[in-house]
C-alpha cells in the first residue's frame, strides 16, 4: 500500500494508523472586549478571500477575524496586513512599529490580546497580532461610527492617523500617507476578495463554515458538528497525533454541513451515500461549489473511498487531507488520479 493512500484511509477511518503532526495552529481564544460575531451561519460568501492570495500560514486567521465589524472584511483585514509588513511576522518600521500588523508597542500595550492562548500576549506572534489587529480595527471603527463617508475609509485612516486625526477632519484627513494608504488598501483587497460562489444558501454556509477553519491541525479521528476535538491515537508506537485538536477530512465536512443545519455521517465512504450522486465519468465540470467530492483507491467502487473534501469551484476544494498539512485549499488533481465523483447535498 502506498503512502498517499494509507494517509487517506486515515481519512475515512478505515486503518488505524497516523503519522507525526507537524502543522500546528493554536485555538483563537474569545476575548473581553466587544462581542464577536464569528457565526458561520451569517457570513457573507462573497468575504471569502481569493484561494491562494494569503499566505497559508495566516489564511485561517484573516478569514476568521475579517468578519469582526461591518466595517471590516478578511479582503482588507489582508490588503492592511500586506500594506503594513509584506506578511512579514519580524517587520520593525523606523517609528517603531513591530510585527505583521506593525503595531507601536504603546499601542499593543493597551490592545495586544493573547488570542491564541499561551498565556503571552506576543507582538511578534501573527496568531496573536492578526486577531489584535482585526479587534483594534473594529474598536478605531465604533470610535468614528458617527464620522461621514465610508465606515471602512474612516477606519482604516485611524488605523494610519489616529482616531483623532478622524474625528477632527470629519473623514479621511487631508494627510497625503493617510490617503495613499486607505486608497492603496481599498485598492489591493479586490486582489484578495474572492467572486460569489454559487450555490444554495446551505452550500454557501457550508463553504464559509468549512474556509473559516483554514490552519486548524489535521487529526485523525478528529472534528464533529460542533468543531474541532482532540482525534483517535496512534501509530504502533502510540504517540503520533495523541492530544492534537483538530480535523480530519470527514470530520471537517460534518463540521460545515451542520452550520448548514445538515447532519452527515462520520465516514468518508458513508457520505458519499448521502445526496443526489454526480459519478466521477461526469467530469469535475459537472460540480458545483458546495459539493462534497469523494477520491477512492478504487474510482468507481464506492467502498474504498478513502478523502472527502468540498467543492469550491475553478477545480479547488477545502480539506483536511492528511497529517502533515492542516485545513486548507487544494487542487481536486492534488489527489492524483483517485477522484471518486461528488454529491450534491442541497
Amino acid at each position: 500500500m502506498s503512502r498517499k493512500t494509507l494517509l487517506g484511509l486515515m481519512c475515512s477511518g478505515l486503518v488505524m494508523v497516523a503519522f507525526a503532526i507537524t502543522a500546528t495552529v493554536a485555538a483563537i481564544a474569545s476575548v473581553s472586549s466587544g462581542q464577536q460575531d464569528n457565526s458561520t451561519s451569517a457570513m457573507n460568501t462573497s468575504q471569502m478571500l481569493t484561494p491562494g492570495a494569503v499566505p497559508p500560514a495566516y489564511a485561517g486567521l484573516v478569514q476568521q477575524w475579517g468578519h469582526r465589524c461591518a466595517a471590516l472584511t478578511p479582503a482588507i483585514l489582508a490588503a492592511q496586513l500586506q500594506q503594513e509588513s509584506g506578511w512579514n511576522p519580524t517587520a520593525r518600521s523606523d517609528a517603531g512599529a513591530e510585527g505583521i500588523a506593525q503595531f507601536l508597542p504603546s499601542t499593543w500595550a493597551t490592545y495586544g490580546m493573547d488570542a491564541n492562548g499561551d498565556g503571552v500576549a506576543n507582538i511578534w506572534d501573527p496568531a496573536d497580532a492578526i486577531p489584535s489587529a482585526a479587534v483594534y480595527d473594529c474598536t478605531l471603527a465604533q470610535q468614528v461610527a458617527r464620522v461621514p463617508g465610508d465606515p471602512t475609509a474612516n477606519m482604516l485612516a485611524a488605523y494610519n492617523a489616529g482616531p483623532g486625526a478622524v474625528l477632527a477632519a470629519q473623514g479621511v484627513p487631508p494627510f497625503p500617507q493617510t490617503q495613499d494608504y486607505v486608497h492603496s488598501i481599498e485598492q489591493t483587497a479586490a486582489h484578495f476578495a474572492a467572486a460569489p460562489v454559487a450555490g444554495s444558501a446551505a452550500a454557501q454556509t457550508a463553504i464559509a463554515a468549512a474556509l473559516s477553519q483554514q490552519g486548524v491541525p489535521y487529526s485523525w479521528g478528529g472534528g464533529g458538528p460542533s468543531g474541532p476535538t482532540t482525534g483517535s491515537c496512534c501509530s504502533p508506537g502510540g504517540h503520533s497525533g495523541e492530544g492534537i485538536r483538530g480535523f480530519d477530512c470527514s470530520g471537517l465536512t460534518q463540521y460545515a454541513y451542520a452550520q448548514a443545519g445538515i447532519m452527515l455521517p462520520r465516514t468518508a465512504a458513508e457520505q458519499a451515500a448521502v445526496g443526489q450522486r454526480i459519478p466521477a465519468s461526469a467530469g469535475i465540470g459537472a460540480l458545483q461549489p458546495g459539493d462534497l467530492v469523494f477520491f477512492a483507491t478504487l474510482p468507481g467502487s464506492d467502498g474504498t473511498i478513502f478523502h472527502v473534501g468540498i467543492y469550491l469551484g475553478n477545480g479547488q476544494m477545502i480539506n483536511a487531507a492528511r497529517p502533515d498539512t492542516p485545513v486548507k485549499i487544494d487542487p481536486i488533481t492534488a489527489m492524483g488520479s483517485s477522484f471518486a465523483g461528488g454529491a450534491r447535498l442541497v
